[in-house]
C-alpha cells in the first residue's frame, strides 16, 4: 500500500520531504488545513524556524488538531525545528512557543549555535543497515532528556558535542536533530514511511 503522508507546508524545506516521501513509495501531501489533517495517515514536520512555524499552527487553526491526532497515536517525524515542536520540554526557545508533545524529551533549541556553525558528520543510526547516516546539521537542537517510553537512534559521535542525542523515536514518532531530507540518503525516510505502512496494514478499518 502506498500511505498518504502529509508535509506540513507552513514554512521550512517542505519541498525536499515531499520528494523523498514520493520516493520513498508514498502519497505525499501537502498539509495547511484541519481538513487536509484529517485525511493523512501520518504527518511530516520540516525543518525551518520552530517559532515561526508554531505561530502559524496557531494561525491556521491546525495547532489543536495536530495535538490530537498525535494523542491518538498518528505517526510523525521531525527533522530540526520539527523535532523542536515535537518535544514535550524546549529549552532556549521564547515564552510563547508552543509544542505538541509528541515524544517525551527535552530539546534544547539552537544547541549547536548559529547559522556560521552548521555541519556534517557520520552518524550511526539504530535501525539501519548499510553503514552510518551522513547528516546535515543546521542551527540543530539537541535532545538533552529523553523519558523513559523514548528510545534514542543516534548520537554524535565525535568533537564538542560528543555523546549529544540527535535522533528520538517514541511509539509511531520519530525526531531527528538534522535534515535527511538534503543528502539523497533515503534510509531515514524509508524507515518512517515503512513503520506507517506496516501501522496502516494491522489497524482495524
Amino acid at each position: 500500500m502506498r500511505p498518504t503522508i502529509g508535509v506540513l507546508a507552513l514554512q521550512g524545506d517542505v519541498r525536499e520531504h515531499f520528494h523523498a516521501l514520493a520516493a520513498c513509495d508514498a502519497e505525499p501531501v501537502n498539509v495547511r488545513r484541519e481538513s487536509e489533517l484529517d485525511a493523512v495517515d501520518a504527518l511530516v514536520l520540516p525543518g525551518g524556524e520552530s517559532t515561526a512555524i508554531s505561530t502559524l499552527l496557531e494561525v491556521f487553526g491546525l495547532l489543536e488538531p495536530l495535538r490530537q491526532r498525535l494523542r491518538e497515536g498518528m505517526p510523525a517525524f521531525g527533522s530540526c525545528a520539527g523535532m523542536i515542536l515535537l518535544a514535550s520540554e524546549v529549552l532556549d526557545t521564547r515564552p510563547d512557543a508552543q509544542s505538541l508533545s509528541g515524544i517525551d524529551m527535552t530539546v534544547r533549541r539552537n544547541a549547536f549555535g548559529r547559522q556560521v556553525d552548521s555541519f556534517e558528520t557520520d552518524l550511526d543510526f539504530a535501525g539501519l543497515d548499510d553503514g552510518p547516516v551522513r547528516a546535515v546539521f543546521i542551527r540543530a537542537p539537541w535532545v538533552e532528556r529523553v523519558g523513559a517510553g523514548a528510545e534514542v537512534l543516534a548520537r554524535v559521535p565525535s568533537g564538542p558535542a560528543e555523546g549529544r542525542i540527535v535522533a528520538v523515536r517514541q511509539g509511531g514518532v520519530l525526531a531527528t536533530s538534522f535534515h535527511p531530507e538534503v543528502t539523497g540518503d533515503l534510509r531515514v525516510h524509508r524507515m518512517f514511511v515503512d513503520s506507517v505502512r506496516e501501522r496502516e496494514a494491522v489497524r482495524p478499518a
